[in-house]
């Protein structure tokens, strides 16, 4: 299945719901679509399969700047836990 991102307007600002497998090869486009957007920022993860290392360190990272994570599986939620405590 391929990555996918859908834009959506959410209570609390705006809502990215991604969808499939996130490769390494997605972390660019990925990036600029968070960095693009301004305010309250949320990424649905709870149509996600399989993600790359690169991928979770993105996301780790904008969690850290305020990105909220919504329905993210717990072995993503996990391997994010992980990538923070190494920074």
């Amino acid at each position: 299945m391929a990555f996918r991102i859908d834009r959506l307007a959410g209570e609390r600002g705006l809502v990215f719901r991604v969808s499939g497998r996130i490769a390494q090869d997605d972390v660019d486009v990925l990036r600029a679509v968070i960095d693009r957007e301004r305010g309250a920022v949320a990424i649905d993860l709870g149509e996600v399969g399989l993600v790359d290392r690169d991928v979770v360190t993105l996301l780790a990272l904008s969690e850290a700047r305020g990105v909220e994570l919504r329905n993210c599986p717990p072995y993503i939620r996990e391997w994010i836990a992980r990538e923070a405590e190494q920074r």
